[in-house]
């Protein structure tokens, strides 16, 4: 940690997720403590779902200050903690604890540093934007609920299968915004798509190393004047924004959310500014950006 010292006054904090080996997290958050010469340290901690519940004790028990949660645990380890904040509650997923005196509280990030980046790096507003989400899991769950928290005009989820999108359809609704769902052979794609001010790929469709595939939308759908953005960082264009951009639309990739909900669950744990410059710098060494 650069010249500073791990010891006795040193707080930890961390991420619990099986695997946690890829993630980029940690050198994000120890870049941001050694920028501002904070004794802290950010530790991957791999959590077999098995040991949940132990795990969540031991943050207790170490007085952690609090940890990043990421798959399979955001649903899961709801149980094990004293109260959720408004967002957590209404995704029903965690992905900040902060440990307030053996007091543990779940928040989630994910979709308030979406909008954050998206606010950042291109000036978008969601207030009574059209918004197409492709997906139904997790991400698209942060992104759709903080996208009604901030006040789109409608959203719409395209999904293989019904039900999940469904019951997020049924979510968005219940908190005043209009949801509906297709599924990716339907007609009316095309013009939902065409259609959005906002385009989200939320799938993992993509990914580094299955770089060449692509989701199966229609042929025609990204205009100019549109912002399309793909959760996917790794690569940061993908063939999906690659196509976007052919098009005229603004594209985006999901590096810009990972950063800002990382400088979300900074500033929860040690109530300061994040430096996020030195954050980003940290994001694009690990994955190889310029």
């Amino acid at each position: 940690m650069s010249n500073l010292q791990i010891d006795g006054k040193t707080t930890l904090c961390g991420l619990f997720g099986y695997p946690v080996a890829h993630s980029f997290s940690p050198a994000m958050h120890n870049a941001a403590f050694q920028a501002l010469e904070l004794n802290w340290i950010y530790l991957p901690l791999e959590v077999k779902p098995e040991q949940l519940g132990q795990a969540v004790d031991g943050l207790r028990a170490f007085n952690m200050a609090g940890v990043n949660v990421t798959v399979p645990h955001k649903e899961a380890v709801i149980p094990y903690l004293d109260k959720l904040d408004q967002g957590a509650a209404a995704i029903g997923a965690v992905n900040v604890i902060v440990n307030y005196e053996g007091k543990l509280t779940g928040y989630n990030t994910d979709g308030a540093g979406f909008t954050r980046a998206l606010k950042e790096e291109t000036g978008f507003n969601p207030l009574h934007k059209k918004v197409v989400i492709l997906g139904a899991g997790g991400a698209a769950r942060a992104v759709a609920v903080q996208l009604t928290l901030e006040g789109a005009k409608e959203i719409v989820l395209v999904n293989r299968t019904v039900p999940r999108a469904q019951a997020l359809a049924q979510t968005v609704e219940r908190m005043g915004t209009p949801g509906r769902v297709l599924t990716w052979q339907e007609p009316q794609l095309a013009e939902a798509m065409s259609g959005a001010d906002l385009v989200v790929q939320s799938t993992s469709i993509g990914m580094h190393p299955a770089v060449d595939y692509c989701p199966p939308v229609p042929q025609g759908v990204f205009r100019p004047g549109q912002l399309v953005c793909d959760l996917v960082y790794n690569p940061m264009e993908t063939k999906f924004l690659s196509a976007a951009a052919k098009a005229g639309a603004t594209t985006v990739s999901g590096l810009g959310m990972l950063l800002y909900q990382g400088v979300l669950a900074f500033e929860l744990w040690t109530g300061l500014d994040a430096p996020v410059e030195e954050m980003k710098k940290a994001l694009y060494r690990q994955i190889g950006g310029k």
